[in-house]
């Protein structure tokens, strides 16, 4: 997306008319975008975003380790042990299998488990802080889903 914009961008500066404030300000757009996609992290690759997952859902890890890992998880220091103790509780067993970047977020193809049902499910992530951390809605979705609450999901 961040590629479409600059590119329309550009495209409108070319469009302008003579006047130079026309110009300026498409071009102060463009280097805009084009600087907060140079501040992205790199797209991790299936198997580092799945390590990442499996440590956010690892009650052993310390919750500690774990705050960097969750969007907002500042609002519920307990939001990431809470998430994995709910689904240690429910037998719930996950594998990402994709992942796709879509400019400061990533989508990633997961395999599910929970009571025997697998189902493929989309567990968003988005840069924060120079991280890609699970997105807080669909922390709180699981959270909700595994019967537990969460002060930062209000």
């Amino acid at each position: 997306m961040a590629s479409l914009a600059a590119v329309a961008a550009l495209g409108l500066a070319a469009c302008g008319s003579d006047d130079s404030k026309t110009t300026t300000t498409p071009t102060k757009t463009s280097t805009s975008v084009t600087k907060s996609t140079v501040n992205l992290p790199p797209t991790p690759s299936v198997a580092d975003l799945n390590a990442q997952l499996q440590r956010a859902l690892d009650p052993s890890v310390p919750n500690s380790e774990k705050l960097d890992l969750v969007q907002g998880a500042q609002a519920d220091p307990e939001l990431p042990n809470r998430l994995a103790q709910a689904y240690q509780q429910a037998g719930a067993k996950s594998e990402v299998t994709e992942v796709n970047a879509f400019g400061d977020s990533l989508d990633a193809k997961a395999k599910l488990t929970i009571n025997g049902q697998e189902n493929i499910v989309d567990v968003p992530f988005v840069a924060e802080d120079g991280k890609w951390k699970v997105e807080k809605s669909w922390a709180c979705a699981m959270l909700t889903n595994l019967g537990q609450q969460s002060t930062a999901c209000g």
